[in-house]
């Protein structure tokens, strides 16, 4: 059995997920104005420099300190009811091909992500993959996040999780494909025969040029409603956009059973 795994941030979408949810997360009441804007600047660098690991290890400690005592059913519910209004308009029409490709093609289909599951898991969801990586925070009795990590899906930790479930699913890692733009996953691509850099970084681009990497440059973010067939009735806006959702996630559906009875 194949299958790709996909890094989120700059990779499906065209930026960090977690910046992406301020506004929703400040309109719930979790966060201030204030973080909002310092978190768009730091989406801004993080744009124009990539990503590094001091530079990283400053936004995951930051980020687990102002989470520490919100309720994770809180945050759940905030991803779920914003997610097509957050996400929709940012996702990569390159890799929407990719995935769906990968799926007319019988292969599983992952997000492998640093960023939290009450974040990666219901993307997941919506796009119809077969699965995520993603890093978990640790939470109290009484469901309250503590401010530590119990998992943090990033660097090697990514590759070592991708062996795990490879093993798991009988997948066969020689076969299968990889996407990322930041050197921080070049773990997670060399665990693959079929490493992509997309969108590459510096540092990723140098290496994709040494080792003969495949390059790809996503460039066009696609509204999903955009996705739907001009023969689909649309009735709202909020119809079109859950429309997309339901197509793209039946498509996966379809793509999981031929999967499985071709095992």
């Amino acid at each position: 059995m194949e299958a790709a795994f996909f890094d989120l941030d700059k990779t499906v979408i065209d930026r960090a997920s977690i910046a992406a949810f301020g506004r929703p997360f400040r309109r719930g009441g979790l966060i201030t104005r204030r973080i909002v804007v310092r978190a768009i600047t730091s989406q801004l660098i993080y744009l124009h420099f990539g990503a590094d690991q001091k530079r990283l290890a400053r936004v995951r400690e930051a980020m687990l300190a102002l989470t520490k005592g919100w309720e994770r059913e809180r945050v759940q519910q905030i991803v779920r009811e914003t997610l097509l209004e957050t996400i929709e308009p940012i996702i990569y029409s390159e890799a929407l091909d990719l995935i769906e490709m990968h799926r007319n093609e019988g292969h599983r289909v992952y997000l492998v992500s640093a960023s939290p599951e009450e974040i990666v898991e219901p993307l997941s969801e919506m796009l119809g993959v077969n699965g995520a990586i993603c890093s978990r925070g640790e939470i109290d009795d009484e469901g309250r996040y503590t401010g530590k990590m119990e998992f943090y899906a990033y660097g090697p930790s990514k590759a070592d999780a991708i062996r795990e479930l490879a093993c798991k699913e009988g997948i066969d890692l020689d076969a299968s494909s990889a996407y990322s733009d930041s050197a921080t996953d070049i773990a997670m691509l060399e665990s693959v025969g079929h490493p992509v850099a997309v969108n590459p970084d510096r540092v990723l681009a140098k290496v994709a040029k040494e080792r003969g990497w495949k390059v790809m440059q996503f460039t066009k973010p696609v509204r999903l409603r955009h996705r739907v067939t001009r023969t689909t009735p649309v009735l709202t806006t909020g119809v079109a956009v859950a429309g997309a959702a339901w197509i793209i996630w039946r498509h996966g559906h379809k793509a999981r059973i031929a999967s499985r009875l071709a095992v």
